[in-house]
Protein backbone atom coordinates (compact mmCIF):
# COMPACT_ATOMS: atom_id res chain seq x y z
CA UNK A 1 0.00 0.00 0.00
CA UNK A 2 0.98 3.31 -0.63
CA UNK A 3 2.19 5.57 2.12
CA UNK A 4 -0.50 7.77 1.58
CA UNK A 5 -3.59 5.46 1.97
CA UNK A 6 -1.83 3.99 5.31
CA UNK A 7 -2.37 7.16 7.04
CA UNK A 8 -6.06 7.84 5.60
CA UNK A 9 -7.16 4.44 6.77
CA UNK A 10 -7.79 5.46 10.07
CA UNK A 11 -9.19 7.96 9.53
CA UNK A 12 -11.87 6.37 6.96
CA UNK A 13 -12.31 4.18 9.43
CA UNK A 14 -13.21 6.74 12.29
CA UNK A 15 -15.36 8.12 9.62
CA UNK A 16 -17.78 5.04 9.15
CA UNK A 17 -17.88 4.53 12.73
CA UNK A 18 -18.96 7.88 13.68
CA UNK A 19 -21.33 7.75 10.48
CA UNK A 20 -22.74 4.34 11.97
CA UNK A 21 -23.49 5.56 15.90
CA UNK A 22 -24.77 8.72 14.12
CA UNK A 23 -27.13 7.10 12.52
CA UNK A 24 -27.61 4.28 15.31
CA UNK A 25 -28.05 7.32 17.57
CA UNK A 26 -31.02 8.83 15.52
CA UNK A 27 -32.86 5.91 14.96
CA UNK A 28 -33.21 5.49 19.14
CA UNK A 29 -34.76 8.89 19.09
CA UNK A 30 -36.89 8.70 16.58
CA UNK A 31 -37.90 5.16 17.76
CA UNK A 32 -38.62 6.81 21.22
CA UNK A 33 -40.47 10.03 19.44
CA UNK A 34 -43.01 6.72 18.22
CA UNK A 35 -43.27 5.07 21.98
CA UNK A 36 -44.57 8.18 23.38
CA UNK A 37 -47.32 8.90 20.71
CA UNK A 38 -50.96 7.98 21.45
CA UNK A 39 -53.34 5.56 19.53
CA UNK A 40 -54.82 8.13 18.10
CA UNK A 41 -52.11 9.88 16.80
CA UNK A 42 -50.42 6.78 15.14
CA UNK A 43 -54.01 6.63 13.27
CA UNK A 44 -54.05 10.34 12.26
CA UNK A 45 -50.30 10.17 10.78
CA UNK A 46 -50.54 6.91 9.37
CA UNK A 47 -53.61 5.95 8.17
CA UNK A 48 -54.03 9.40 6.60
CA UNK A 49 -50.97 9.48 4.70
CA UNK A 50 -52.42 7.29 1.48
CA UNK A 51 -56.51 6.99 2.05
CA UNK A 52 -59.52 9.03 4.38
CA UNK A 53 -59.83 7.18 7.43
CA UNK A 54 -63.24 5.65 7.79
CA UNK A 55 -65.10 6.25 11.25
CA UNK A 56 -63.86 4.17 14.06
CA UNK A 57 -67.46 2.89 14.40
CA UNK A 58 -67.34 1.76 10.82
CA UNK A 59 -65.69 -1.74 11.69
CA UNK A 60 -66.22 -4.23 14.75
CA UNK A 61 -63.44 -4.97 17.10
CA UNK A 62 -62.44 -7.77 15.42
CA UNK A 63 -62.81 -6.37 11.92
CA UNK A 64 -60.15 -3.60 13.12
CA UNK A 65 -57.95 -6.45 14.28
CA UNK A 66 -57.77 -8.22 10.99
CA UNK A 67 -57.33 -4.55 9.39
CA UNK A 68 -54.93 -3.87 11.42
CA UNK A 69 -52.73 -6.20 10.39
CA UNK A 70 -53.18 -6.01 7.39
CA UNK A 71 -52.30 -2.19 7.11
CA UNK A 72 -49.13 -2.88 8.90
CA UNK A 73 -47.84 -4.75 6.18
CA UNK A 74 -48.97 -1.99 3.62
CA UNK A 75 -48.05 0.78 6.10
CA UNK A 76 -45.06 -0.43 7.56
CA UNK A 77 -45.87 -0.20 11.11
CA UNK A 78 -44.18 -1.98 14.11
CA UNK A 79 -46.37 -4.06 16.36
CA UNK A 80 -46.43 -2.21 19.27
CA UNK A 81 -47.59 1.09 16.57
CA UNK A 82 -50.67 -1.37 15.31
CA UNK A 83 -51.55 -2.51 18.93
CA UNK A 84 -52.17 1.23 19.75
CA UNK A 85 -54.15 2.16 16.69
CA UNK A 86 -55.99 -0.94 16.91
CA UNK A 87 -56.92 -0.27 20.74
CA UNK A 88 -57.78 3.31 19.85
CA UNK A 89 -60.34 1.73 17.05
CA UNK A 90 -61.57 -0.45 19.35
CA UNK A 91 -62.48 1.93 22.06
CA UNK A 92 -65.68 3.04 19.39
Amino acid sequence: MKPILKRKMPLVAFAVVVALATSIMVSCAESQKVKAKTGAQLWAENCQRCHNTPSPASFSHDQWTTIGMHMQTRAQLTDEERDKIVAFLRQF
